[in-house]
């Protein structure tokens, strides 16, 4: 006979499934297999005696830590009016982080600076959340590059196809590319 799951688990996933949760997200939260889960949830289904414990006067099974709907992690600081949590030890630094992230800086100089010029007592991961929550979007900058013709040059090495030797033997190639930059400005251009 193949090993069964115990009521309150079976429980757990009828409640999770009634409430929108996919069988990957069950199974990754309970530690079993999700297509476990969706054959218990299939037999709950076709048995009408089971019953997914979604009714007020039922008991509710007692979900692991941190799976009821009320346990989320806090939204990105400054989108609702109140924020549930504890208050970041960097709030009072907001400008000054927002500026140093729009000059590019790291989360770690930032927290660095912080530490000398402003004497901030928190820690780095409290730095990187805080700034992970102001930047949501993940849009990297565009910088353009101007130097004059020649200046500069990107190179890349690699390996390339592989080619075979007059002895029949495959060999690996190597490849040295090299671009030269140039600058887009039309200074020193002719105009006709």
């Amino acid at each position: 006979m193949a090993n069964q799951l115990k009521m309150a688990k079976v429980q757990t996933i009828l409640t999770l499934r009634a409430r929108g949760w996919s069988y990957r997200r069950i199974g990754r939260e309970l530690g079993v297999h999700r297509e476990t889960a969706a054959r218990y949830a299939r037999l709950a289904e076709a048995l009408p005696g089971i019953d997914s414990g979604d009714d007020a006067d039922q008991n509710q099974p007692n979900l692991p830590a941190g799976l009821d709907d009320q346990n989320r992690p806090n939204p990105p600081t400054g989108s609702e009016p109140q924020s549930s949590g504890p208050r970041s030890l960097a709030e009072p630094f907001r400008e000054f982080i927002i500026q140093c992230l729009d000059q590019g800086l790291s989360r770690q100089r930032i927290w660095q600076d912080l530490k000398t010029e402003h004497a901030f007592e928190g820690g780095y991961d409290s730095i990187k959340r805080f700034a992970r929550r102001l930047r949501t979007d993940g849009a990297l900058p565009f910088r353009r590059m101007e130097c004059a013709a020649g200046e500069e040059a990107q190179i890349d090495f690699g390996t390339g196809a592989a080619i075979i030797m007059p002895d029949g033997k495959r060999r690996r190639t190597h490849v040295l590319r090299v671009v030269l930059s140039h600058s887009r400005s039309r200074q020193g251009v002719r105009q006709r």
